[in-house]
């Protein structure tokens, strides 16, 4: 199914952009409803019995209803950062979906990214006979694990093994160290997907309305990475908390932005409408602003 794109289409004329923290991102619910309204946007009602599977599976995923897996024990990389990602990533494919850009992505293509999204940091859960430590320790094979955990599950959703092969790539393009130019792909529109899941990954976390309050729990969990890896401790970004936040607007500025602006195809700019700032790199301004205030002040 093709999506409507034509100047004349009433849904497109009436759509505009939704704020960052519109949707309430701690409530599945709410994402779902979102989710099947920009379906149905596009023509696509018929996607909403997977998308109610998929959301009622990865709900039970990171909520300790899954067979064979423990609850999501991150306070960071939380369900709700899964959630926050996916109503970005929603945004992204609305605001590509009112351009001419090819190529044009179709609802096959927006099931698809729904689910990369939703399975992206499942390789942050433990299995149920893992009892040490948290999901953190999988902070630098995360992607891989996600991977792992994408191919098992998938097949029962209906996804093909090259559609499950794109949506793989895409995740390990989340990756900190990934370049998705070299990454490879089936077709085309499964790397603008790996743009758009990648930049819905970056964004959806530092505009977060809680991105500031929620950083010491990043620092934990990068110390328990790097205990469970055994960095020593010469070799660590990071030794300790302030170090974190002094190095975090650097981390945006010389390596988030460029990567969006480039090798994420610049895509954010799907977020923007006419005439109106782009809300998702507002809020992530905002909040580098107020930490840099905080930091001068003393109370960061």
């Amino acid at each position: 199914m093709g999506l409507l794109r034509m100047g004349g289409n009433p849904y497109l004329l009436r759509c505009r952009m939704v704020p960052p923290h519109a949707v309430d991102t701690k409530q599945p619910a709410a994402v779902l409803k979102a989710v099947k309204a920009a379906f149905a946007g596009i023509g696509a009602e018929a996607s909403f019995p997977l998308l109610e599977r998929l959301f009622e599976d990865v709900t039970g995923m990171f909520e300790g209803h899954y067979a064979g897996y423990r609850a999501i024990d991150m306070q960071y990389h939380s369900y709700e950062h899964t959630l926050q990602a996916t109503v970005c990533l929603l945004h992204l494919l609305q605001g590509r979906s009112r351009t001419f850009d090819k190529p044009v992505l179709l609802a096959r293509d927006w099931e698809l990214a729904i689910m990369a999204v939703l399975l992206h940091d499942t390789g942050y859960l433990k299995k149920a006979d893992d009892v040490a430590g948290t999901g953190a320790k999988y902070t630098f094979i995360h992607e891989r694990r996600s991977c792992d955990f994408a191919r098992e599950y998938l097949p029962r959703m209906g996804a093909t093994a090259s559609e499950i092969e794109d949506i793989c790539a895409g995740i390990i393009c989340t990756g900190p160290r990934s370049k998705i130019s070299q990454v490879s792909f089936h077709r085309d529109e499964a790397r603008q997907m790996a743009f758009l899941l990648v930049t819905a990954d970056y964004l959806a976390q530092m505009s977060a309305a809680d991105y500031l309050e929620k950083l010491p729990a990043l620092y934990r969990e990068f110390v328990e990475a790097f205990d469970f890896e055994q960095i020593p401790l010469e070799k660590r970004p990071y030794h300790s908390l302030r170090q974190l936040l002094e190095k975090s607007t650097d981390f945006w500025t010389k390596y988030v932005r460029p990567m969006l602006d480039f090798e994420a195809g610049g895509v954010h700019r799907y977020l923007t409408t006419a005439g109106q700032p782009n809300p998702y790199l507002q809020a992530v301004e905002a909040n580098l602003a107020e930490l840099q205030r905080r930091l001068q002040s003393g109370t960061g």
